[in-house]
């Protein structure tokens, strides 16, 4: 197993996904309860454009429990692919997830932006995604107003007369 997962893996990275993908099937039928393989399966099947076929694999994954690193990605793969499927809800819910067990993790938070501004929650994406920003950014200009864009991040709709 572990080789011919390697290999997969290898084909990924070297964007043979098809072919990554093909294996993986054939893993996660002889292997259904290893949360590593499922979380691979259901990468690949992102990869390929076919989300609504990466969910279930995604979720088992999640179930079945994955080492913290796997975890990380798959709470991120899963929120994003529910969001790309207009599960905006089921997106949210497993994003908080996420941000509660990998509050340092800003992709998670980015993705999570995109799916609160699907969820008309403008504001609260607004002030996430400059939150990231200036607490990632290394560009002085940005860097020069560092204190003026966190103090107005949750501010947006304030007028000062």
């Amino acid at each position: 197993m572990g080789a011919r997962l390697e290999k997969a893996i290898y084909l990924r990275k070297t964007k043979n996904y098809k072919e990554s993908n093909e294996l993986l099937m054939e893993l996660v039928q002889e292997f259904p309860d290893n949360a590593s393989i499922n979380y691979q399966c259901a990468w690949s099947f992102d990869l390929l454009g076919e989300e609504s076929k990466a969910v279930p694999f995604y979720e088992k994954s999640i179930e079945l429990g994955l080492p913290l690193e796997e975890l990380e990605g798959a709470l991120l793969g899963l929120g994003s692919t529910y969001r790309t499927l207009g599960e905006y809800e089921k997106s949210k819910i497993i994003f908080l997830k996420g941000i509660e067990s990998f509050p340092n993790n800003r992709a998670i938070q980015t993705f999570y932006s995109m799916t609160l501004y699907n969820l008309n929650e403008h504001n609260k994406a607004m002030e996430l995604l400059l939150k990231c920003l200036i607490d990632t950014t290394t560009d002085n200009e940005l860097l020069k107003y560092k204190k003026a864009i966190d103090f107005y991040s949750d501010k947006l709709d304030n007028i000062w007369k």
